[in-house]
């Protein structure tokens, strides 16, 4: 079998059991039988077998590639995934690649439905080489051209972790050359090179502390965070609800006139853009600061017409 069919076989499985925890073996294997045909729309050659024995071996490989866990219940007389909630995170994020690798592959046969957004590549295919280097704890080298700057410059850092904002992947490593902690977005880095040079990562340093309290990739340095309270008309409150600016949102009021929200965050330049693209759908409530801000922007943007 292919390492797609196994693959496959293996998202099928964690599918079935986050859409219905405790499936019993049977079950498993009816939703794999059928979702099999579907798959093999895609691909004629494709071929996922499933009996006992091939499950209990992808409990194993499950665990060993995916760091997932899958165990039985006697008293629920069936499967479950056994996860915190980090990991459920990461499994979530797995699920809906798996999702949309499939559907875009279905898709090559309907491009007058289709509509993709063109983009340039976002640098993912350093993803391993750096993950492997956090985990070894040793520096890499690579060129690096700000978006602001024609000149690309070489570059020595420490890697400490890897971070996500707006559809780009980050970087977030010490600078050797000036000792500060800085995020590199990986679509403007180029020629990685994995030394074998090893650093100690600092053990006060925390990358969820990090940007606990922060809009996107700019660091707040020493700046405290502030209580920010926004008002949103009712249709824009509607997807501020469904997608939350920050893991600190509170809704504050909730009605068919406007819903209120406080989120505790440094203001850097990330949350001011973000701030600023509402436009009129928006009213910042407090800081009395940021309010000021806000409308200055506003009002410049204004001048230009």
């Amino acid at each position: 079998m292919s390492k797609r069919g196994y693959i496959s076989r293996y998202l099928l499985i964690l599918k079935k059991l986050k859409a219905k925890p405790y499936s019993s073996y049977d079950e498993l294997k009816a939703y794999i039988e059928n979702q099999s045909s579907y798959l093999q729309l895609q691909d004629d050659a494709l071929i996922i077998g499933f009996s006992k024995r091939t499950f209990q071996r992808d409990i194993r490989e499950i665990r060993n590639t995916f760091g997932i866990d899958i165990e039985y219940s006697t008293k629920s007389k069936g499967y479950f995934i056994c996860q915190n909630e980090m990991e459920n995170m990461n499994f979530q994020r797995m699920i809906e690649a798996f999702d949309m690798f499939n559907s875009l592959n279905l898709a090559q046969d309907f491009p007058p439905f289709i509509h993709l957004e063109k983009r340039r590549p976002q640098g993912t295919e350093n993803l391993y080489g750096l993950l492997h280097a956090i985990k070894n704890k040793v520096q890499i080298k690579f060129s690096y051209q700000k978006f602001w700057e024609e000149e690309i410059s070489q570059r020595t850092v420490e890697p400490y972790g890897l971070k996500e904002f707006k559809n780009r992947w980050y970087i977030l490593a010490n600078d050797c050359k000036d000792s500060n902690i800085k995020c590199f977005a990986l679509d403007r880095l180029t020629n990685l090179e994995i030394t074998n040079r090893p650093f100690k990562f600092p053990k006060t340093f925390n990358i969820e502390g990090h940007f606990r309290y922060c809009f996107g990739i700019i660091s707040p340095n020493d700046e405290e965070p502030q209580e920010i309270v926004l008002l949103f008309d009712p249709i824009q409150g509607k997807y501020i609800k469904t997608l939350p600016l920050h893991g600190t949102q509170q809704v504050l009021i909730d009605n068919k006139d406007e819903l209120q929200i406080k989120l505790k965050l440094c203001i850097t330049h990330d949350f001011i853009m973000e701030l600023l693209s509402f436009g009129a759908n928006m009213k910042v409530l407090q800081p009395a600061s940021l309010a000021d801000e806000i409308k200055e922007e506003h009002e410049k943007a204004f001048k230009q017409y």
